[in-house]
């Protein structure tokens, strides 16, 4: 009798451990049953974090384009190489001068934030100021980026000391006419009768910021936002708008006894690029750590110092190029995204603020409308990443049984449209989040 209870208790707990398991073969025959999927070059890795074991792999060691999937890695260099808050000025104080440095901090009257350490520090200077514009090793554009986008919001150009998100805002006034933020650009837009597009729109010469707007501006609630050409000196022109103050410019050497200004939260700023993917934002954060090294601000040089201190193990499989994920150049695999969110959950080891650095699904961010909440709470916390036939999405995954994963789904070279795979993969991911 007794041995019959041994084996039936043994019996039991084989059942339940195995009805608990992720079956490969579930997982196959989910993902290779979807038609939309099987039309295109896609690849999948599923990988269990308590378990610390890959479930399921499809492609994962393939490379694809990861558009803003990039962002993941920028991600984990910023939680690397910065502290808590983000370093916005370097400067140093000679005689009757203070002689300052930007680090590429992108958070200077630009979106959501709020800091003004740096205008009331120069504010509140006695002394004459001078900007050094000399440190920033970069073409405006990342390598790769598309051209043909520079009126586009979502690519302002790159610089040491970026103001307004280098980005000007168009609104539609009370008289009919525009209003332009920051004010110092108003008298660049000038009004052209022959200019009658379908749509009203603002654009601008390549070179110079030369706007030109048409005669009638039909959209009620009109709102533009325009990257517009960069200058050292127009830099200086904003800047000293803002503070009342003049402001030379210098070509100096860094001293090795600077001292550094503070802006916002770390944590905030990647929040506000995660959340709705903000190229800009991720751009320069990668010039903000590269300052940290040196005076020099640049891209390749951080990416570099990343893949051999942070991402060497994988170092030699990935191509990588830009903060953002605007360029087609990058190439990454699956199970090296997946590798970059166990790296991340490890740094970061608290659930709650992890989840809370990354869309959710049904709740924020660029995942708001790609899921349903369970019960009104999310159960999936990922980055997406979307380009002309390209969409990725990366992230975690909790079942209804608590379990936690790690995915990598991305998807190249499809026709169809971008909602048709966003509305595939949330699908696979919450059959899988229900069953498990």
């Amino acid at each position: 009798m007794k041995n019959k209870l041994l084996y039936l208790f043994i019996f039991l707990i084989t059942i339940t451990a195995f009805s608990q398991k992720i079956r490969h073969r579930k997982i196959e025959k989910l993902i290779k049953k979807s038609e939309i999927l099987n039309e295109h070059f896609y690849g999948f890795a599923l990988y269990d974090q308590d378990n610390d074991k890959m479930i399921y792999e499809q492609n994962a060691s393939k490379h694809f384009v990861p558009a803003s999937n990039t962002k993941m890695y920028t991600f984990y260099t910023v939680l690397n190489m910065l502290g808590d808050s983000i370093p916005a000025l370097k400067y140093e104080i000679k005689g009757d001068s203070l002689i300052f440095w930007g680090t590429g901090d992108p958070t200077l009257s630009y979106s959501t934030f709020k800091s003004n350490k740096v205008l009331d520090f120069l504010k509140k200077s006695d002394k004459k100021l001078f900007f050094v514009s000399n440190n920033y090793k970069g073409n405006f554009y990342g390598s790769g980026w598309n051209y043909d986008d520079y009126l586009e919001d979502f690519q302002p150009e790159l610089t040491a000391f970026p103001v307004e998100g280098n980005t000007a805002k168009v609104y539609k006034n009370e008289n009919g006419g525009i209003t332009v933020k920051p004010p110092f650009l108003q008298p660049f837009f000038k009004l052209d009768a022959n200019y009658i597009p379908n749509d009203f729109i603002i654009k601008r010469d390549f070179y110079t910021n030369q706007f030109t707007y048409p005669a009638t501006i039909s959209k009620t609630g009109y709102l533009q936002e325009i990257p517009f050409k960069t200058s050292p000196k127009l830099t200086i022109s904003l800047l000293e708008e803002k503070i009342n103050k003049d402001i030379s410019l210098l070509d100096l050497p860094l001293p090795q006894d600077f001292k550094i200004i503070y802006s916002e939260k770390t944590d905030d700023v990647l929040r506000k690029m995660m959340l709705v993917s903000d190229n800009f934002i991720a751009e320069q954060l990668l010039l903000v750590c590269s300052s940290t090294q040196s005076n020099d601000l640049s891209t390749k040089e951080m990416i570099d110092y990343s893949k051999t201190n942070f991402l060497k193990e994988f170092a030699n499989d990935i191509t990588w190029v830009d903060g953002s994920g605007l360029s087609r150049y990058n190439l990454f695999t699956p199970n090296t995204s997946v590798a970059v969110l166990k790296k991340i959950s490890s740094k970061i080891n608290d659930e709650e603020r992890l989840h809370g650095l990354f869309p959710a699904g049904g709740v924020s961010g660029t995942l708001k409308r790609a899921y349903k909440t369970d019960n009104e709470k999310p159960f999936v916390w990922a980055k997406t990443g979307t380009l002309t036939n390209v969409y990725n999405q990366s992230g975690y995954v909790v079942t209804r049984k608590g379990k936690k994963l790690i995915y990598s789904f991305m998807n190249n070279n499809f026709t169809r449209t971008t909602d048709e795979i966003r509305n595939e993969i949330a699908r696979i991911i919450t059959e899988i989040h229900n069953d498990y």
